[in-house]
C-alpha cells in the first residue's frame, strides 16, 4: 500500500484512502484511458456528460491523482507552454488568439464544474502577479504586457511598485505583471473529487493496474488486456515508462515545500490577502500560493533530470534543490526566516521537445493529450473537453484549435537528452545569477529560450 500522506502536502490534508480494486483479467469496453490524473478524468467526465451510455475503463498504476495532478502548485491558470508567437508560426495569428481565449475560458470552466459537482477545492480566483525584482525583469515583464496588448489581451496589466507591493509585500519589488486568469486551488481535492464524480457517472477506475503497452484498440496491463475502439494516453510525465514512448516527453522534476500555518501578524506583513498566485521574472521558474489554511506552498524548477528518463519515488525529494527553494522564499519574504517547513515533495512533469502541448485522435482510435510543462491544471481540462469532442465525432471550435493534432519531435537519445536537459537547467540558473550581478540581460538565456520553443 502506498503511503499517500507522503505524496505531497495536498495529499496529507486528505482523509486516508484505500486503493480501488485492480483489473481482474481481460476486458472489453468502449473507451480505455491510461492514467487517472486530470487529463484522463476530465476526458471521462466530458465523454459521459455527453454520452452517458459509454462504457469507460480507466487504468492507473498507482492511485487516482498520484502523479502531477496531486502534487502541483495549485495554479488553475490560462498558461500554455508555447508563446503566442510560437503558436502563430505553426498555425496563424487568429489560431493563436483562439488558443489563448480558450485557455482563459478554461479557468472559469474548472471553477464552474467544481461548483456544479459540489467539489470543495479551496477555489480563489484572484489572478497571478509576476513580480519584477530587478530592472532586467522589469523591462522583460513590461514588454510582455505590451505584447499581450498588441495581441488584443488588454486584461494583462502592469502594476506600479506601490500597487504590486500592496498586493504582495516581497523584497525589491519594482512593479509586476498581473493577469486575472488564474485561481488558487487545492489540487488533490480536485483530482480525488473528480475521480469520485466520474465513478458516479459510470466510469470504472482500476488502480494498481500498470499499463505496459498502448496499441490501437488495446492496452496491455499487468492485470490483463483491455480492448476498446478508443484508447486514450493520459500519462504526462510518466509517458516514458510505456514501451515505445520513452522519447516522447522528458520527465523533469519540479519540487515544492509548504510552511506551517502563518500567524495573522505575518500575513499582514506579507499580504497575498486575496490568495493571488505569485512568481517573479527570473528565468528558472518559481511559483507560490497562499493556501486556504494559511500556509505558503512554494516551488520551483532546478532539480536534475535523471539519465534515461528514470522516475523514482526517491527523486521527489532533493535536499539541495529544496534548500535552494527555501532560500528563494526567504529572500522574497525575510519574515519567514524562523518559520517551520512542514512538507517537502516533488514529482515529474512532461516536457515535449518543442515545449508545445498537444492533444489529438488518430484515425486508428489512439488519442492523447499532454506535454503541459507544468501548466496542466487548466490545460488538462481543455484537453478533456477536446478529446471528448474528437471521440464523439463532433467538429467544434475546440477541435479546431492549433494544438489539436500537433506532433512534437522526439527527444534526442541518451546521453544527448541528459546533456541537453541538464545543460538547460544550468544555463537558466546561471543566467539569473549573471543578470543580478551584471544588470544586463543574459545572452545565453535568450539562446536557450529559442531551444524552448519561444
Amino acid at each position: 500500500m502506498i503511503d499517500t500522506k507522503r505524496i505531497s502536502f495536498w495529499w496529507d490534508t486528505l482523509p486516508t484512502i484505500e486503493r480501488r480494486p485492480s483489473l481482474a483479467g481481460d476486458l472489453r469496453t468502449d473507451v480505455v484511458i491510461v492514467g487517472a490524473g486530470y487529463t484522463g478524468l476530465w476526458t471521462a467526465y466530458y465523454l459521459l456528460r455527453n454520452r452517458p451510455d459509454l462504457k469507460i475503463a480507466i487504468v492507473e498504476k498507482e492511485v487516482a491523482g498520484f502523479g502531477a495532478s496531486g502534487r502541483n502548485g495549485g495554479w488553475c491558470s490560462a498558461l500554455f507552454p508555447a508563446s503566442l508567437d510560437a503558436i502563430a508560426r505553426k498555425s496563424s495569428r487568429a489560431a493563436a488568439v483562439a488558443m489563448r481565449q480558450a485557455m482563459n475560458a478554461t479557468v472559469d470552466e474548472v471553477g464552474a464544474v467544481a461548483a456544479a459537482e459540489g467539489l470543495d477545492i479551496d477555489w480563489a480566483k484572484a489572478g497571478t502577479l509576476m513580480l519584477a525584482r530587478t530592472t532586467i525583469q522589469q523591462t522583460r515583464l513590461r514588454a510582455e504586457v505590451v505584447e499581450d496588448h498588441e495581441w488584443g489581451f488588454a486584461d494583462t496589466t502592469w502594476l506600479s511598485a506601490a500597487e504590486a507591493h500592496e498586493r504582495i509585500a516581497a523584497t525589491d519589488v519594482l512593479g509586476g505583471l498581473y493577469t486575472p486568469h488564474c485561481a488558487a486551488i487545492h489540487p488533490a481535492k480536485l483530482v480525488r473529487g473528480l475521480a469520485e464524480v466520474v465513478e458516479r457517472m459510470g466510469a470504472t477506475i482500476y488502480e494498481g493496474t500498470e499499463a505496459t503497452s498502448i496499441e490501437p484498440s488495446m492496452v496491455r496491463t499487468t492485470r490483463g488486456v483491455v480492448r476498446a475502439p478508443y484508447v486514450v494516453r493520459a500519462t504526462e510525465g510518466y509517458t516514458g515508462t510505456i514501451n515505445g514512448y520513452r522519447r516522447n516527453l522528458a520527465p523533469v522534476y519540479s519540487l515544492m515545500l509548504a510552511t506551517e500555518p502563518l500567524p495573522a501578524a505575518l500575513w499582514s506583513d506579507i499580504g497575498i490577502g486575496a490568495r493571488e498566485t505569485f512568481s517573479d521574472g527570473r528565468h528558472l521558474v518559481i511559483y507560490g500560493q497562499r493556501t486556504a489554511d494559511g500556509r505558503i506552498a512554494f516551488g520551483g524548477r532546478g532539480a536534475p533530470y535523471h539519465f534515461g528518463s528514470r522516475i523514482e519515488n526517491s527523486y521527489d525529494r532533493h535536499p539541495a534543490t529544496h534548500a535552494a527553494i527555501w532560500e528563494t522564499l526567504v529572500e522574497l519574504f525575510p519574515a519567514l526566516t524562523d518559520v517551520a517547513v512542514t512538507h517537502t515533495w516533488g514529482g515529474p512533469l512532461g516536457i515535449p521537445r518543442d515545449w508545445f502541448a498537444s492533444c489529438g485522435l488518430d484515425p486508428n482510435g489512439m488519442a492523447w493529450a499532454g506535454g503541459y510543462v507544468g501548466d496542466g491544471v487548466g490545460t488538462s481540462n481543455l484537453a478533456g473537453r477536446t478529446l471528448a469532442d474528437l471521440i464523439i465525432g463532433r467538429t467544434t471550435p475546440l477541435t479546431e484549435l492549433p494544438w489539436v493534432g500537433h506532433r512534437s519531435p522526439k527527444w534526442e537519445p541518451e546521453p544527448l537528452r541528459w546533456l541537453a536537459t541538464n545543460a538547460g537547467r544550468t544555463v537558466m540558473t546561471r543566467a539569473d545569477v549573471s543578470e543580478r550581478h551584471t544588470g544586463r540581460p543574459s545572452r545565453a538565456a535568450t539562446v536557450m529560450s529559442r531551444f524552448l520553443g519561444h
